[in-house]
């Protein structure tokens, strides 16, 4: 998922990769926050999640890494949420049903 955006006056491109993960099957989204972003990966993450969650409804998880990376993490009530808005709607739809 792309998701073009403007937040706090920054201007972002965020990629959102969705699959199916673990015993349960369970639908997670991974994206990283850049670290050429303006004010560094920290303030990218937080900008994102703050999109997310406004789109949503629902903060995501932010991971830290040892290395330095910064994963946000959405799950399947993320998917819903994005689901509400028509353009995704169907194609959110028929991947959830895949499983």
């Amino acid at each position: 998922m792309w998701i073009t955006a403007e937040v706090d006056g920054v201007r972002g491109d965020y990629t959102m990769t969705f699959g199916r993960y673990g015993r349960n099957n369970k639908a997670m989204g991974f994206a990283t926050a850049r670290a050429d972003a303006p004010g560094g990966r920290e303030a990218d993450a937080e900008r994102f999640s703050a999109l997310v969650e406004a789109l949503t409804g629902k903060r995501p998880r932010v991971r830290r890494r040892n290395d330095g990376t910064i994963e946000i993490i959405c799950y399947e009530e993320h998917l819903e949420g994005f689901a509400l808005y028509a353009e995704l709607a169907e194609d959110i739809k028929r991947w959830l049903e895949t499983k």
